[in-house]
């Protein structure tokens, strides 16, 4: 595996404080990327911060920034993968900070099971609501690669995938981490995975601190009703199986 054959896209919205943590952490990865990308979802977040310690790096590593005066949610980074012209692609929410060998970890589970690899991985019970469920990766430390039905936080799959998202339009406020798998599936054949997170070895994670940073005031399902959240996800399943997604019944 070459050093130049991954694109990372790094989600900047209302979470400046981790992005320095984030490069350093892509930076220091075993097989490292091509290039960085940092998608910039207007915020007020944005306005404020302090960027001076971030744009040194920026400078230093030639990373791309691509602002926008717009919040385009979740799917603005997927729409700019589509531009991405190394073999592969990984994307992170901006809660998620990667072990050093988490590209290394994706690059040798794709060998053996080829298909999207995500941080943290869903198994959902029924066809038509999105709990219960069962969740695989840094929230379970498995053992083991695990075949779910969609995968989220971190996303890291061959840039050519990306063509399947926009087979269908997605929903924007809301899924599009099930849109993304279920597009693959649906229209490519393709599978969703959670690569091994053993307990004892967490740089192969695909976050080591998501318990303490993904729960904060900002957090998409803290920042909606809950019941609300829950119920624009239980409309993104309906939806997608309909459109003839078929769920992987085969972990509980």
């Amino acid at each position: 595996m070459e050093n130049n054959d991954i694109t990372v896209i790094l989600n900047c919205y209302r979470r400046p404080q981790y992005l320095r943590s984030q490069i350093l952490a892509i930076l220091e990865q075993s097989v490292k990327p091509k290039e960085i990308w940092i998608w910039m979802n207007q915020s007020d977040e944005l306005s404020f911060f302090d960027w001076t310690e971030v744009e040194k790096l920026i400078d230093e590593h030639n990373i791309r920034t691509v602002p926008s005066n717009y919040n385009w949610k979740y799917c603005g980074r997927f729409a700019l993968a589509c531009l991405v012209d190394t073999p592969y692609t990984a994307i992170f929410d901006d809660d998620t900070i990667p072990g050093t060998r988490w590209f290394e970890n994706c690059l040798e589970t794709h060998q053996n099971t080829s298909g999207i690899m995500g941080g943290v991985g869903v198994c959902l019970h029924t066809d038509s609501t999105y709990q219960p469920n069962t969740r695989y990766g840094w929230v379970s430390a498995n053992k083991e690669t695990v075949e779910v039905d969609l995968v989220g936080h971190a996303w890291f799959f061959p840039a050519e995938y990306i063509k399947y998202m926009w087979m269908e339009k997605p929903i924007w406020d809301n899924g599009e981490d099930m849109h993304f798998s279920a597009m693959c599936q649906i229209h490519g054949g393709i599978k969703t995975y959670v690569p091994p997170h053993p307990i004892r070895d967490t740089s192969l994670w695909s976050s080591l601190h998501g318990v303490q940073l993904g729960v904060d005031s900002v957090a998409s399902s803290a920042t909606k009703n809950h019941a609300e959240f829950y119920q624009q996800r239980n409309d993104c399943v309906k939806r997608l199986t309909d459109l003839g997604w078929k769920l992987h019944k085969g972990k509980k």
